[in-house]
C-alpha cells in the first residue's frame, strides 16, 4: 500500500531501540527523512550508522539527549526544522515502566511517573506544534499502553500516567482538529524486543512469563515492535486522514473492557 510518505519529515522520540526504533525504520522504508533520539550514544550511533547504511545519509538526523528535559527537547525541534524546515509526522515515544510497586506511594513516585510518562510527551508536541500550525497539517502519535485502559496489574502511577496520556491525547485531537493536525494514541500489549523490560523478565522467569501471556492473551504469544510500527506509520499517513481522536489498541486481543 502506497502511504504517500516519501518526503515527509518524520520525528520519533526514543528510537534508538524497541517499538521506536522499528517506528523510525518503517518511516525510512516509506521514504521519509527521520529524526532518531535517544538518550545513550553508543545505542543511538549503532542505529543511526544502520539506517544511514540501508536509507542514505541525507534521511537521517541523529539527536543524543534526554527528552525529559526541556531544553533538549527544544534543541531537537530546533534543529529538525533547521535541518528540513518543518516536521510532518511526530511520534511520542517517551516512558518507563519502572515505577514502585503497591499503594503506598509518595509524591515523588507520582511525580516521576508522571513526569516521565505523560508530561515529557506533551511537552515534546508543544515545541512542535508551532511548525505542524504553521503549515496547516502535521499527524501526532503518541504510544502509552493498555495498562492505561484498563487493570492489568501494573505500577498505579504508571498506570494512571498512560490514562492521563491517553485522555489529553483525545482532548488535544479535538482542538487541533481545525488546524489541520490529527492526533491518535497506540495501546501496545506485551512487545518483546532486545533489552527491553519482557526480555529482562523471561530472563527471571521464563515459565511463569510465558504461562502469563498464553493465559492473558488470546494470540498466546508477545508483540513485535514491528507489528506497532506498522500501525503508527499508517497512522501517520495520509491513508489514515480521517482518523484523529482515537485510541488504538494492539495486544493481541488481551483488554476486555475498551
Amino acid at each position: 500500500m502506497e502511504l504517500g510518505l516519501a518526503g515527509k519529515v518524520a520525528f520519533v522520540s526514543g528510537s534508538s531501540r524497541g517499538i521506536g526504533k522499528a517506528v523510525a525504520r518503517s518511516f525510512l522504508s516509506e521514504g521519509a527523512c527521520v529524526v532518531v533520539t535517544g538518550r545513550r550514544a553508543e545505542s543511538l550511533t549503532q542505529t543511526v550508522g544502520d539506517f544511514e547504511s540501508d536509507f542514505g545519509p541525507g534521511n537521517v538526523l541523529g539527536f543524543q539527549g534526554d527528552l525529559t528535559d526541556p531544553e533538549q527537547i527544544s534543541h531537537a525541534v530546533t534543529a529538525t526544522v533547521e535541518r528540513w524546515g518543518r516536521v510532518d509526522c511526530l511520534v511520542a515515544n517517551i516512558g518507563s515502566g519502572i515505577s514502585k510497586p503497591g499503594w503506598q506511594l509518595d509524591e515523588g513516585d507520582w511525580d516521576s511517573a508522571f513526569e516521565v510518562n505523560m508530561a515529557s510527551s506533551a511537552r515534546l508536541v508543544q515545541a512542535a506544534l508551532p511548525a505542524m500550525v504553521n503549515e496547516g497539517h502535521g499527524s501526532i502519535i503518541f504510544i502509552s499502553s493498555i495498562v492505561g485502559l484498563e487493570s492489568v496489574n501494573a505500577p498505579l502511577a504508571y498506570s494512571a500516567a498512560k490514562a492521563a496520556l491517553v485522555n489529553y491525547s483525545n482532548n488535544l485531537a479535538r482542538q487541533l482538529g481545525p488546524e489541520g493536525v490529527r492526533v491518535n494514541c497506540v495501546a501496545p500489549g506485551n512487545i518483546l524486543f532486545a533489552e527491553g523490560s519482557w526480555e529482562k523478565k523471561l530472563a527471571d522467569r521464563r515459565e511463569f512469563f510465558e504461562a502469563y501471556v498464553k493465559r492473558e492473551v488470546p494470540l498466546q504469544r508477545f508483540g513485535t515492535p514491528e507489528e506497532i510500527a506498522g500501525l503508527v506509520v499508517f497512522l501517520a499517513s495520509d491513508r489514515a486522514s480521517f482518523i484523529t481522536g482515537a485510541c488504538i489498541v494492539a495486544d493481541g486481543g488481551q483488554t476486555r473492557g475498551v
